[in-house]
């Protein structure tokens, strides 16, 4: 997964304004006790980041 299409559907899931606000300050424990801007960072790959976010956060199938 692209980090393009990565933040398109943070975007879409959260929010144009929330999305960046959760990537930034929402730590998860399932990411290293990391956010999601630090686990990207770290060098997770996106699509690892983004299917711990679908599972603690109820994406919907759509966007999974």
């Amino acid at each position: 997964m692209r980090l393009t299409e990565f933040w398109r559907r943070m975007h879409e899931h959260f929010g144009e304004a929330y999305a960046e606000s959760f990537a930034q300050d929402h730590v998860m424990g399932e990411l290293g006790g990391r956010t999601v801007r630090q686990a990207l960072d770290a060098g997770w790959e996106a699509k690892d980041v983004w299917r711990v976010v679908c599972a603690t956060q109820g994406v919907s199938s759509r966007l999974r």
